[in-house]
C-alpha cells in the first residue's frame, strides 16, 4: 500500500511514520481540503486520482469542504452561500469519483462549519489563539491565502483552523499541494502542542 499512496507525490512529510502507521491493525485516515471558493473544474481530476490511490490502497478518506475557509479568504464565497456551494462542490466531486471508478465505501465527506461552529472547537482554537505568532500565521498562510496590501485578520486564522482540522477530524494526514507545506508544518508543530497540554 506505501507505494500507491506515495506514487507521484511532489514530496513525502514523515515518510518514516507513515510507514510506521501502515503496520497498524487499522487503516490509515487521511483528509482532503478543499475550499468552496468556486467551481471545480478538470484540475480537480489531479487530487481526485490521488485520493482514488489511497482508497485502492485500503485508506480511509475525508474530503473536507472548508466552506468557512472560503469565506475567511477575503469572502471568496459570501455566507449566504457556503451551504449550497457545499452542496454543489460534493455532487461535482462524487461524480468526478465514479467516472473514474473510485470506491466510494471508505469515502466520507465532511462540512467544515458542521464541526469548526461548535463549542468544543471554538474552545481549541482560542487555547491555539494563546500559544501561536502572527509571524507563524501569516508565513504558514503566505502561498494559501490570498495577498493584499491591507491584509484581515481572517488570513491569519484561516491557517490556524487548518492546522486544527487535522485534529479534530482525528486523521493520521493530511494530503494537499505543495502550496500548502507551511500550514502542514503548523499543523504538525500544533498537534504536538496539544497532545503534550492534553487539549482536544
Amino acid at each position: 500500500p506505501h507505494e500507491l499512496i506515495v506514487r507521484n507525490l511532489q514530496e513525502v512529510v514523515g515518510d518514516e511514520e507513515l510507514h510506521h502507521l501502515l503496520k497498524r491493525d487499522q487503516p490509515l485516515t487521511v483528509y482532503w481540503g478543499t475550499a468552496t471558493t468556486g467551481k471545480p473544474h478538470v484540475a480537480y481530476f489531479v487530487p481526485i486520482i490521488k485520493l482514488a490511490d489511497m482508497l485502492h490502497a485500503g485508506c480511509k478518506v475525508i474530503i473536507l469542504f472548508a466552506d468557512l475557509h472560503a469565506y475567511l479568504d477575503n469572502m471568496k464565497a459570501p455566507w449566504s452561500l457556503l451551504r449550497y456551494r457545499t452542496q454543489y462542490y460534493e455532487a461535482v466531486i462524487k461524480g468526478m469519483l465514479k467516472s473514474v471508478n473510485v470506491p466510494l465505501e471508505r469515502l466520507h465527506f465532511i462540512r467544515g462549519a458542521d464541526y469548526e461552529l461548535t463549542e468544543v472547537y471554538s474552545a481549541d482554537l482560542y487555547r491555539l489563539l494563546a500559544i501561536a505568532s502572527v509571524h507563524d500565521a501569516r508565513k504558514a498562510g503566505a502561498e494559501v491565502v490570498k495577498q493584499v496590501s491591507n491584509p484581515l485578520v481572517s488570513g491569519l486564522l484561516y491557517p490556524l483552523l487548518q492546522a486544527l482540522d487535522e485534529i479534530h477530524l482525528g486523521v493520521d494526514a493530511q494530503f494537499g499541494g505543495v502550496d500548502q507545506r507551511k500550514i502542514f508544518m503548523l499543523a504538525e508543530k500544533v498537534g504536538l502542542h496539544f497532545l503534550c497540554r492534553g487539549f482536544g
